[in-house]
């Protein structure tokens, strides 16, 4: 569940954030009638989560607040879009890098991630609209500043967008205990590397779709990394690779 410091609490607060375009995650709601079915719809279109829960779960959520039957929850700051992540290496004349996170629903993963991606040049980050963390207070924390440096879209379908970024010419990189040695996989073109979760991994139609697996070297009992410590490393492999063919 997002944060409760980004919470909006009752009908009229939570519709007029959606009206005056605040970035908007999740929308909870109990039932539809009424001014509830406007709050649905605008939600809808500013392309909220939308759940339907029951009105014990937000009087939970609300602690005495009076919710009406709605709860938002509000972005740190807007999202972009995969189109706007594609402009920013043509704009500066470098092969696309992009990350998609697979599942990383732990804010302090996700913000660890964006950091490393930043200061690794990385043109920006793809995350799904469900199972995973978003733009909140913790994550911009644990980013150490670089979630407002680095543009992060949020896409309906992560499948759909790893098509969109095959389109243009990307290759994608899924990693996985399955793949290849990543010391032995060429990263020097366009690439978008796809972290999974720390307990799964990236999901099967994911891994289906990706063109290349990749894993890191298990020396220890221990069979798996923090999902951000792995993305770290791969993600200066892709470094090296590239400083290395320029």
């Amino acid at each position: 569940m997002p944060e409760k410091e980004n919470m909006i609490i009752g009908r009229n607060p939570v519709r007029e954030a959606l009206r005056s375009g605040q970035p908007i995650d999740t929308v909870l709601l109990a039932g539809n009638g009424g001014s509830l079915r406007e709050i649905r719809e605008l939600a809808v279109q500013s392309g909220a989560v939308v759940k339907t829960v029951s009105e014990q779960k937000l009087s939970q959520l609300a602690e005495g607040g009076v919710h009406q039957g709605v709860i938002a929850f509000g972005a740190c700051a807007s999202y972009a879009t995969l189109e706007d992540l594609l402009a920013v290496s043509a704009k500066k004349g470098t092969k696309p890098f992009l990350i998609l996170c697979d599942g990383i629903e732990d804010p302090h993963n996700l913000g660890a991630i964006i950091r490393t991606a930043e200061t690794a040049g990385a043109d920006g980050i793809i995350i799904p609209k469900r199972r995973s963390a978003m733009l909140t207070p913790t994550v911009y924390k644990t980013s150490a500043g670089a979630a407002s440096w680095l543009p992060v879209a949020r896409v309906p379908n992560l499948a759909a967008a790893i098509d969109t970024l095959k389109q243009n010419g990307i290759w994608i990189y899924g990693t996985d205990m399955n793949g290849a040695l990543y010391t032995d996989t060429a990263f020097d073109g366009a690439a978008a590397l796809v972290i999974g979760s720390e307990g799964s991994g990236i999901s099967r139609l994911i891994r289906e779709k990706c063109d290349f697996l990749v894993r890191l070297p298990m020396m220890g009992k221990i069979t798996s990394l923090n999902a951000s410590v792995a993305a770290g490393i791969f993600m200066y492999e892709i470094v090296r690779q590239r400083i290395n063919h320029r």
